[in-house]
């Protein structure tokens, strides 16, 4: 068989029967069977995307083979959030248990285990074949550690984009397991002053607040900033935690909890009392504080933890204050549409 018949077989055809039979389920739903055809047309139109993508691979010596997904190990990086329910995986399910897996995972051989695999990218499809009891197609490819993380951030744009938060978070998880700037941006396929906003975010919203909020597609980015502000008031947090822990709360969609999150906070009165905030490099070292208090805030650094870090900041007032200016002009369109 020719490499152009092997790949419309691979994504084009509809596989034979398996020697096992599979049991079909006489309750599934017409909205179950609609869901699935649409996810299956997804898939399949994926599929065709990522055919020369794919016959580029195996003129370069890379062949699909079968795997069993027990050998597979997931990614050092969570780049998602986890929601707790999730429609398209099961029509994902449906679809791969009707017509076959259209399209295949990308794993590395595991740096540190014998016999044993890393995902890149495809861990909904690692999922669904591991639900439905049956091997897993895959590409099998030797990729560094930076290989790793900026395949799998490539195919999630690709594929499914990233919110907001998810990139933040994705993006601050990097930089935390020591991953360079340059890495990061080919990951998120973003530029140096979007990467400092996520990060920057990111690091001033708990992670446990994001976590049960989940990934809240239609916040962009002003509304997160926005909620990152806020939360400098500590009445403001408990305010939230407090909410979050409500039933008619936890049982909303995420975008539904970030608006219920969005608008209590915003009803909470502003605090006029003096606050500081500490600030704790990566290290682990306090370096300094941000004293607020009647309209004025003062950053005060600590010159024997961070030395010239001061001279530093203040020699670039001017190019900081421009990034804030193009940021807060941003906001001010997203609000407008």
């Amino acid at each position: 068989m020719s490499r152009k018949d092997a790949i419309n077989s691979l994504f084009l055809k509809k596989p034979e029967a398996a020697s096992t039979p599979q049991v079909k389920h006489t309750d599934r739903v017409r909205t179950g069977a609609i869901a699935a055809m649409g996810s299956s047309l997804q898939e399949m139109t994926e599929g065709a995307k990522a055919a020369e993508r794919l016959q580029q691979q195996l003129a370069a010596g890379e062949t699909v083979i079968a795997l069993d997904p027990g050998q597979i190990d997931g990614s050092r990086i969570a780049d998602r959030i986890a929601i707790d329910v999730d429609p398209g995986f099961e029509a994902l399910v449906s679809s791969i248990s009707e017509y076959g897996q259209q399209v295949p995972i990308l794993v590395r051989p595991h740096p540190e285990k014998i016999e044993r695999f890393q995902i890149a990218y495809g861990r909904r499809r690692l999922r669904a074949a591991v639900r439905l009891g049956q091997s897993v197609k895959a590409i099998v490819r030797s990729l560094s550690d930076a290989d790793l993380v900026i395949a799998q951030g490539r195919e999630n744009l690709d594929r499914a984009d990233l919110s907001f938060i998810e990139k933040a978070f994705f993006a601050k998880r990097l930089e935390d397991a020591g991953y360079d700037r340059a890495t990061i941006i080919a990951a998120l396929s973003t530029d140096k002053a979007d990467l400092s906003r996520y990060i920057a975010i990111a690091r001033r919203i708990p992670e446990q607040f994001v976590l049960r909020i989940g990934p809240a597609p239609k916040a962009g980015r002003a509304r997160w900033l926005g909620l990152a502000e806020k939360l400098d008031d500590g009445k403001v947090v408990t305010a939230i935690e407090n909410l979050l822990n409500a039933p008619e709360v936890v049982g909303l969609d995420s975008d539904s909890r970030f608006q219920a999150v969005w608008k209590a906070v915003d009803k909470q009165p502003k605090s006029t009392a003096k606050r500081s905030d500490v600030w704790v490099t990566q290290a682990g070292k306090r370096a300094g504080r941000v004293e607020r208090s009647a309209g004025k805030t003062a950053l005060v650094f600590n010159e024997k933890v961070v030395p010239e870090f001061a001279t530093w900041v203040s020699s670039r007032l001017d190019q900081l204050y421009a990034e804030f200016s193009a940021a807060k002009d941003e906001e001010a369109q997203t609000k407008k549409e």
